[in-house]
């Protein structure tokens, strides 16, 4: 525990101006990012008697070894500062909502040729339209399922396009009227775009536009007596009143806001958004976070707002965010907000009428949300350290291990070895700290030491990260000494060479680093041969203070380094559990590197190593030809015939052709076809 006075900045150091602050931890890892009107005033709080701060920031004060500041011109440049040091370091300190799934919108490809809407989770790309989101991906394709009867906009995905194009037949919904084909050619580009912006406009509310416009030509079909045209119209109409009956009109002015709720207590607080667009809720979201710093219900708000639209521009910013709170530094964030529109935003509290009602109700979706939240995570929690509990006492561990990390071997039949890493905290998986090896210090199927060098690998790592951080240090003695650890693997060779010149290793940045931070267990895929070996892979780098295991998959025995019985856990054990769980998700990985790399290889083909010889033109003779194997059959005659082929690079791919020796025919294991060879496969 650090003492705050230890790192205190002079008086007179600090500027009195806007800025954001840091603070990093002794081994320079950022634990803290905050922005401040007056940096001097903000910090000096930091600095008081520790009796007087909040718990939490006691924590941080005492957990940070340094603090740093940068000086901006306007709040507003701190404010976006400090949202991306947030999302660029990570800090353990700083509220981050946090959400157990991605949201899906209905998105209209405005930026293809012929537009598609679909369903889309994840990043948004520039060009496109998203609607929502939606709570559930079966509710956007209900609403497009009624609204192609009207807007009949392609759905199909690229390839089915591109075929369909090919065989001059549209698909499915071509031949009953809910797409209108652009495939074959039975509408323009541009009229199919026009379709496409109908139902954009639809999706933002304007829907009295095209009610009127329908019923306007009903009437008129029915007067001509044509009746089957009217009654066509009449259920286009029920069906985009049927779209519009899922979701509610709440605001009978169209509007169109946002309105963010919070329900907190004093450990974690629950978000609810609500997006409203023309009167009706078009999508809701919701996240928790655990409060570790000392933040109220405004200071909450202002995280939200950050993480709702810190990157979306244009109309993904409404005209008007209602909150439960105003931030402290409203003006400020009213015109982040206005830049990331690009007109104004209206920050404000509802205080009467529908507004003020609909804020309670997304306020009670906040409080659910909170409460279903602490009964899964107390159920979760109370079964994930019953599991961590069981494990410790099964091995004998002095505590329970809440990071475990697990290691798996994968190839077929000797080839393309592969190895994963896969990490659980706190008994769930913490997927942004897996890792694959490519098996380089041998060829050949030997598990065993295949083991023993993704070990070496992952830990020589570990130490060179502590070695940087100044928590291991190399002998202080240098010359011969330094030297022979280096050789020896104990020490970095990058680090020895920094002492033996005298040099110190760079600070670091602050950045969560990839295998900075070491388990309390190694569970290894197998039996006693892979338990030995990753055992004496950490002996030999001197690591003495990570236990191992193995689980074997047969009897499914936990195994123990020098043990020649195993520990078997009872079948019901929720340790026994936890283990085969991050055993199989550390199988799965590892299998799945290993099918990526294969089919990389499959798909090499003699044509790659002709010098000159580009993609296009390769294309080019695999188009001509129709397969390698009818090109490694081809004259040289031949082969000049494809445009773009001169002689001098004919003779050069027959050359290449006839050095290749034909592998043997592919299989496809599922059905036992031989795949025929083709431009992918190897010659």
């Amino acid at each position: 525990m650090a003492d705050p006075s230890s790192y205190r900045p002079k008086p007179g150091q600090i500027p009195d101006s806007p800025g954001v602050y840091k603070f990093r931890d002794e081994h320079r890892r950022v634990i803290y990012v905050g922005k401040a009107k007056s940096l001097r005033q903000r910090l000096a709080n930091y600095f008081q008697d520790l009796a007087g701060l909040h718990p939490r920031t006691r924590t941080m004060v005492t957990t940070a070894a340094s603090v740093e500041w940068t000086v901006v011109s306007t709040e507003v440049e701190a404010l976006q500062l400090e949202y991306s040091w947030i999302k660029e370091f990570d800090p353990r300190f700083n509220v981050k909502y946090r959400d157990d799934k991605s949201y899906p919108y209905l998105a209209v490809t405005m930026n293809e040729d012929f537009p598609r809407v679909q369903v889309m989770r994840g990043h948004k790309k520039k060009g496109v339209r998203y609607f929502g989101p939606y709570a559930h991906a079966w509710a956007i394709r209900e609403t497009v399922d009624l609204m192609l009867r009207v807007f009949p906009v392609r759905t199909c995905s690229a390839g089915v396009f591109k075929n369909a194009a090919r065989t001059g037949r549209p698909c499915l919904l071509g031949y009953i009227g809910k797409c209108s084909a652009p495939c074959v050619g039975r509408v323009t580009p541009e009229e199919h775009r026009e379709l496409a912006e109908d139902f954009c406009d639809f999706m933002t509310g304007r829907t009295g536009t095209y009610l009127r416009r329908l019923e306007k030509d009903m009437m008129a079909a029915a007067e001509e007596m044509e009746y089957e045209r009217a009654a066509r119209l009449r259920d286009d109409m029920e069906a985009l009143r049927r779209a519009m009956e899922k979701s509610a009109v709440v605001l009978a002015d169209a509007t169109d806001a946002d309105l963010i709720a919070v329900a907190e207590d004093e450990l974690e607080a629950a978000v609810q958004i609500f997006h409203v667009r023309g009167g009706r809720v078009r999508g809701q979201r919701g996240w928790v976070t655990d409060k570790v710093e000392a933040v109220d219900t405004a200071g909450l708000v202002e995280h939200a707002l950050q993480q709702l639209y810190g990157e979306e521009t244009g109309d993904a910013v409404p005209k008007e965010v209602l909150v439960p709170a105003i931030p402290d530094d409203a003006d400020a964030v009213t015109q982040w907000l206005a830049g990331r529109r690009g007109s104004q935003v209206s920050l404000r509290i509802p205080q009467r009428g529908d507004k003020k009602d609909l804020m309670a109700t997304v306020a009670r979706n906040a409080q659910q949300a909170l409460v279903l939240h602490k009964t899964k995570r107390a159920s979760d929690l109370t079964t994930r350290s019953r599991a961590l509990e069981e494990i410790a006492d099964a091995l004998e561990l002095e505590s329970a291990p809440l990071r475990i990390e697990c290691f798996d071997i994968s190839h077929l039949q000797g080839e393309d070895v592969v190895a994963s890493m896969v990490v659980f905290e706190d008994g769930l998986p913490r997927k942004s700290e897996y890792r694959r090896f490519q098996i380089k210090g041998f060829e050949g199927q030997d598990d065993v030491r295949s083991m023993h060098e993704v070990l070496t690998r992952r830990f020589r790592r570990y130490l060179a990260e502590k070695e940087k951080t100044g928590e291991w240090a190399v002998p202080a003695e240098g010359g011969e000494e330094a030297a022979e650890a280096a050789l020896s693997g104990e020490v970095p060779a990058e680090a020895a060479e920094a002492a033996l010149s005298g040099e110190v290793p760079a600070e670091d940045n602050g950045r969560p680093k990839r295998f900075a931070y070491p388990p309390q267990l190694v569970v290894v895929d197998g039996g006693q041969p892979q338990v030995a070996a990753a055992q004496r892979a950490l002996d030999e780098l001197g690591i003495d203070d990570i236990a191992v295991c193995g689980l074997a998959k047969r009897l499914e025995e936990v195994w123990l380094p020098g043990n020649d019985d195993p520990v078997v856990l009872p079948r019901s054990s929720e340790g026994l559990y936890l283990l085969q769980r991050v055993r199989d998700t550390a199988h799965d990985f590892a299998i799945r590197y290993q099918r990526t790399k294969r089919h990389k290889r499959l798909r090499v083909s003699p044509l790659d190593g002709v010098p000159g010889l580009g993609e296009t033109r390769k294309q080019a003779l695999i188009k001509h030809f129709g397969s390698v194997k009818r090109l490694r059959q081809a004259t040289i005659e031949q082969i000049c015939e494809v445009p773009g082929m001169g002689r001098k690079t004919a003779e050069a791919v027959a050359v290449a052709l006839a050095q290749a020796a034909p592998a043997a025919p592919a299989v496809n294991t599922a059905t036992g076809e031989i795949i025929e060879d083709d431009g992918g496969t190897t010659a």
